[in-house]
């Protein structure tokens, strides 16, 4: 399928970071007409760049291990999936982002209640272990070792086929103009089927990341249903996620 193609050949492109259209079509059996008419959805998204004779990936903000993600402002992200965590209801279907804030979900919802988990996130996967009423769901991919996540078009095809009550996002940045952003490439199509396919949104966001704006949008902020943060964020940003039927809940 041209779909399936595409997606193969941006990871292609991710990987080697520049490549011909000699390359491609050698790489993937097809011809130059072909990747030309390719190259209009390959460039969409605005992080792959097309140069004389190929493309090439633009440069991005170096993404920052798990590990120290998850001790940066780790009281406040605490809280925020604390709230989330009280949204989440008996027999859900529920999408948990790869993040260090949407991780502590796991412990809040404890052995509360019965809830299927699809994820992509290795931690996640780890915390959930000890609790044999969460229903955890693995999505396939390749190990990303920084962000402890698989990647890659294979995990938002597995994700096609569910239907998910509430996805839990996490985001480096959100704004008006630019949606909620993330710094990685191959997890973006992952996050984009999430909010899809799930009834409602939630994004769980610290003050911090407001205004920050990254490298790949994945979703606009008139698809989140509810942000949960810890402060509220400037006059504009609320009365459009309001005028758009969202709320924001402050995490106490």
């Amino acid at each position: 399928m041209r779909s399936k193609r595409i997606e193969e050949i941006k990871e292609y492109i991710y990987e080697n970071k520049t490549v011909t259209l000699d390359q491609i079509c050698n790489n993937f059996k097809i011809s130059k007409s072909t990747i030309r008419r390719d190259l209009s959805e390959i460039l969409a998204n605005g992080d792959i760049k097309k140069i004389y004779g190929g493309v090439t990936v633009l440069p991005e903000k170096e993404l920052t291990p798990f590990e120290e993600r998850n001790i940066s402002n780790q009281q406040v992200k605490e809280r925020i999936a604390a709230a989330a965590a009280e949204l989440v209801e008996d027999k859900d279907i529920i999408f948990i982002d790869s993040g260090t804030t949407t991780l502590p979900i796991i412990e809040h919802i404890g052995t509360k209640k019965e809830v299927t988990i699809l994820t992509n996130n290795v931690e996640i996967i780890i915390h959930a272990i000890p609790y044999n009423n969460l229903n955890i769901i693995s999505l396939s991919g390749t190990l990303n070792r920084k962000t402890l996540s698989f990647t890659g078009s294979s995990a938002a095809q597995v994700l096609q086929n569910y239907n998910i009550s509430k996805a839990f996002m996490a985001a480096t940045g959100f704004s008006i103009a630019s949606g909620c952003t993330n710094s990685s490439p191959l997890e973006s199509d992952i996050k984009r089927m999430a909010v899809q396919r799930s009834q409602q949104v939630f994004l769980l966001a610290d003050r911090s990341k407001c205004g920050v704006v990254s490298l790949i949008t994945y979703c606009n902020l008139s698809k989140i249903n509810t942000l949960i943060t810890d402060e509220y964020p400037p006059e504009d940003i609320c009365d459009y996620i309001e005028d758009h039927g969202g709320r924001i809940l402050i995490a106490k």
